[in-house]
C-alpha cells in the first residue's frame, strides 16, 4: 500500500493569487493527503483544500490569528512507516540540513515552505528536506511549483516538482 501526497505552501491568496491555480484543486483530488507547510494568508484556502481531501497543515508567518487558532505551527504524523513533520520556516540556506538533524531527530520527511524555493536534500542524518515552492508566487524562481511524492514501506519515492501555471 502506498499514499499518494500534495505539497503546497506559500499560496498567499488572495494576496498573490485570488484564488487556488486549478492544477492545485485538481491534483488535491488525486491524492491521499494534502499537505500544506504554511502561509495560507486566508483560511478560506484552508476551507477549501480541505474540501477536496485530508489536510495536514501549519501557520506560517503571514498567517493571521484566525489560521494560528487551527493550525499547530508544527505538525507531525506517520504514514506508511514514514515519520513526517511539517514546519513553515527552516531558517537560512546554509546550515539547513545540521540545524533540522538537531531539531527533528525522529523524523524521516520534513516538509517546510518560506522561501518559495523548491528544495530537495537529505541531511547526513537521513533526514529528507523537501520545500514545494509556491504555486503562486515564484519569487525569483522561473516558474511557480508544488510537488507530490508517494510514502510506502518506510520510503519516500517517486517525488516530483510539478511547475504550476497560474490560471
Amino acid at each position: 500500500m502506498a499514499s499518494r501526497l500534495l505539497l503546497v505552501a506559500d499560496t498567499h491568496v488572495p494576496k498573490r493569487a485570488r484564488t487556488l491555480p486549478e492544477a492545485v484543486r485538481r491534483a488535491a483530488t488525486e491524492v491521499d493527503l494534502i499537505v500544506h507547510a504554511g502561509d495560507w494568508v486566508t483560511a478560506s484556502v484552508l476551507d477549501e483544500l480541505a474540501a477536496l481531501g485530508p489536510v495536514l497543515g501549519v501557520w506560517g508567518n503571514n498567517d493571521g490569528p484566525d489560521l494560528r487558532a487551527r493550525l499547530p505551527e508544527i505538525a507531525r504524523t506517520e504514514i506508511e512507516g514514514v515519520r513526517v513533520a511539517v514546519v513553515h520556516d527552516t531558517g537560512a540556506a546554509t546550515g539547513r540540513e545540521k540545524r533540522m538533524d538537531a531539531a527533528f531527530p525522529d523524523t524521516d520527511l520534513l516538509v517546510f515552505g518560506h522561501s518559495h524555493i523548491p528544495w530537495d536534500t537529505t541531511t547526513p542524518a537521513g533526514l529528507r528536506l523537501l520545500n514545494p515552492g509556491s504555486p503562486t508566487d515564484r519569487r525569483r524562481q522561473p516558474r511557480c511549483t508544488m510537488m507530490t511524492l508517494s510514502l510506502a514501506q518506510g520510503a519516500i519515492r517517486d517525488v516530483v516538482v510539478h511547475e504550476v501555471v497560474r490560471d
